[in-house]
């Protein structure tokens, strides 16, 4: 037992979830809510090599498509948690507990996702049942979070309420598009319209009444679901730097691939923790569903991003039937969407700067210019190193220029 605590502080006994104090002062994420995160790094991991995979056969539709859905889901399944997290946990045994059955489901969530890239690829019916069955799971723990919540909060539970019928008409859909043999087109049109339905749930339910989410706790959770993708990127490097060691034992060429990769991970980070998001958001609420589902698409570009140094890898050991443009494209171009999506993310939340939007304009150039290199005989790991450069470009511009007009507009 820890010193200096009453053994009644310890025990982790039920309490009413009616709902977290939304100005709580040091609220930060729990050691579940990590433990939680660790899920994704599986799913994350499993995707980006089916990914990888499908750009070095030349899978192109099957890589896009096959990698959206994949992502799109374990990324949804994280957000549902999150929010509701934010807004009621009460670390109690049942929340805990429930808890650990959403990360059941997101682990069979991941067995998913080769079927369902191999059926793509295959041209069959979708394969999605697996994946599906892990948002059962999910959902069967989700929704009894939210029915605790409206039978124990009256204050919130219209709210709760709410989010139970989105979810429940949502997840009536996708059990019927894995037992039902679609195509894959088909399963497209259906996803649409099931993605409208995830999505303006909890928009509909906020709109009536706004949970006690923290904004400076979604930030932390936000920004640790990007450490977590980012991670990705970091695994791409040590497998891209496996294959060069082999290709050619260490020599200078291969430790300045090295660096640079890294480099441009750590670039990644640097610039998205640049924004003051917890202030922000604090200050405009209001702004909070355009930022979160925004991240969608800034979580899918950085995870893909070790996929494409994946692909580099590939390349390398001739395991890639594509060419080098193409190779060199599957880390330039989600580079190239994270810097995008992390500038939009900033303009929309502190405002636009006209600046930073030239700063950024300039960075995009000079990775398009390495793709422009790579007609011109250059190689893809060349590319890695000259797209690093262009993040350091703009890093160099958020530590010059940017943060000080950021913090300048935020105080008018």
């Amino acid at each position: 037992m820890t010193e200096g605590h009453a053994p009644s502080a310890l025990r982790h006994r039920l309490t009413r979830m009616t709902g977290r104090d939304p100005d709580e002062e040091g609220r930060t994420a729990t050691t579940l809510e990590l433990f939680f995160d660790l899920t994704f790094v599986v799913v994350f991991s499993l995707a980006g090599v089916q990914l990888a995979d499908a750009v070095a056969e030349a899978h192109y539709l099957t890589a896009f498509l096959g990698f959206g859905f994949c992502a799109f889901a374990a990324i949804w399944a994280w957000i549902n948690f999150t929010w509701m997290a934010s807004a009621f946990d009460t670390d109690d045994w049942l929340f805990r507990v429930v808890t650990m059955l959403q990360m059941l489901g997101i682990c069979v969530l991941g067995l998913g996702v080769a079927p369902f890239f191999q059926s793509v690829t295959a041209g069959v019916t979708p394969d999605n049942g697996v994946i599906v069955l892990g948002y059962v799971i999910m959902r069967i723990a989700l929704l009894a979070q939210w029915a605790r919540v409206a039978i124990q909060s009256p204050q919130y539970r219209q709210a709760a309420i709410t989010y139970i019928v989105a979810i429940v008409i949502a997840q009536i859909g996708w059990i019927i598009s894995a037992l039902a043999p679609l195509t894959f087109g088909q399963l497209i049109v259906v996803g649409l319209v099931l993605y409208v339905v995830e999505l303006g749930g909890p928009w509909i339910a906020e709109r009536k009444q706004r949970t006690p989410w923290n904004p400076h706790h979604i930030a932390e959770r936000y920004g640790l679901l990007t450490i977590i993708t980012l991670g990705e990127g970091v695994v791409g490097t040590v497998v891209a730097m496996q294959a060069l060691v082999k290709a050619q034992n260490w020599s200078f060429d291969v430790a300045v691939f090295g660096i640079a990769a890294l480099a441009l991970n750590l670039c990644l980070w640097w610039i998205y923790f640049s924004i003051p998001v917890a202030h922000a958001l604090a200050a405009n609420k209001n702004k909070c569903f355009p930022w979160g589902y925004g991240h969608i698409v800034i979580f899918m570009a950085v995870a893909a991003v070790g996929a494409g140094l994946h692909v580099e890898a590939l390349g390398v050991s001739r395991e890639a039937h594509v060419s080098n443009l193409v190779v060199a494209s599957a880390v330039v171009l989600p580079v190239g969407l994270a810097v995008l999506g992390i500038a939009v993310m900033d303009a929309y939340l502190t405002g636009f700067d006209g600046k930073r939007a030239v700063t950024i304009a300039v960075t995009l150039l000079l990775l398009a210019a390495g793709l422009v290199a790579v007609h011109f005989g250059a190689t893809p790991l060349a590319v890695v190193v000259w797209s690093a450069v262009a993040l350091v470009v703009q890093v160099l511009a958020e530590e010059f220029w940017s943060t000080e007009r950021r913090a300048e507009r935020m105080a008018a």
